[in-house]
């Protein structure tokens, strides 16, 4: 299935979102709504094409319905959570299951956020925007990190053979 988004996407890239649904109108209503943003869309209408998908390419962000045939939002969320490649990508339920037990239960599976449909617009496109803001601060974090590592490893080397 290809999803071509109608409005032009601007010069910046705002990232990639997987949206996962098996309701074809949900994903082009996310799909129209992000991608005017400058978002990439890739849909998935269910759990198995979700991860078919991730083996292909890694999205910023993940846009999961919780209630799915053959797979649901919480056996997907609980696979990429195993997947360490995977593991670190924001997931948002974007359900319409409203009941307070499945949304900790869905936060508890390893999502970021839950946002019940039908959906603000304007809340979705913040949530997005926080998560992806987020995720950028912890990778650079990880990254400054492990620069300081190999620099105090460059340090200590050089002071022992002083």
């Amino acid at each position: 299935m290809s999803y071509q988004v109608s409005a032009p996407i601007p010069e910046t890239h705002a990232g990639c979102l997987l949206v996962v649904d098996d309701q074809e109108s949900n994903i082009q209503i996310v799909g129209a709504a992000m991608g005017k943003l400058g978002f990439e869309i890739l849909p998935a209408s269910g759990g198995p094409q979700a991860l078919q998908r991730l083996a292909v390419r890694r999205p910023d962000l993940i846009l999961l319905d919780l209630l799915m045939p053959e797979m649901d939002g919480f056996e997907v969320c609980r696979r990429i959570r195993e997947n360490l490649e995977w593991a670190e990508i924001p997931i948002i339920f974007l359900s319409s299951a409203d009941d307070k037990g499945q949304i900790v239960r869905a936060l508890e599976s390893g999502g970021v956020d839950y946002i019940t449909k039908p959906f603000n617009h304007a809340e979705l496109v913040t949530r997005v925007r926080t998560h992806l803001a987020l995720k950028r601060a912890r990778d650079e974090l990880k990254q400054l990190a492990e620069d300081r590592d190999e620099l105090l490893g460059i340090l200590t080397h050089d002071l022992k053979n002083h």
